[in-house]
């Protein structure tokens, strides 16, 4: 989402903006995984071990990788400077809008 920029436009410190928008996320990421579950149920040509769309082993794999490095990205994002913080997440969503926007073309 966009929560970040707006808070930060809004005057919200970075680091604050950033936790808030890791909590708005969760909602917004069960509601998906839900709507992926429901969507998939009971399709076929779906290999073993999903439940819905989603495929279980690659799910454990996101979650164990995202369990070991995040505690090393708010270890990161803590020491940056807001400034040079700032400056990485623009350009992150710069490269992430620019890769989607050649996806679509």
């Amino acid at each position: 989402t966009l929560s970040v920029p707006f808070m930060t436009w809004c005057n919200i410190p970075m680091h604050q903006a950033v936790g808030t928008s890791a909590a708005i996320g969760f909602p917004i990421a069960v509601a998906g995984t839900v709507g992926y579950i429901l969507g998939g149920l009971g399709k076929s040509g779906l290999p073993d071990a999903t439940l819905g769309f989603i495929y279980i082993p690659a799910l454990i794999g996101l979650v164990i990788f995202s369990m070991m490095t995040a505690p090393t990205g708010a270890k990161i994002a803590h020491k940056l400077p807001v400034a040079k913080l700032k400056k990485v997440f623009a350009a992150f969503l710069f490269i992430m809008a620019t890769r989607m926007l050649f996806q679509i073309l």
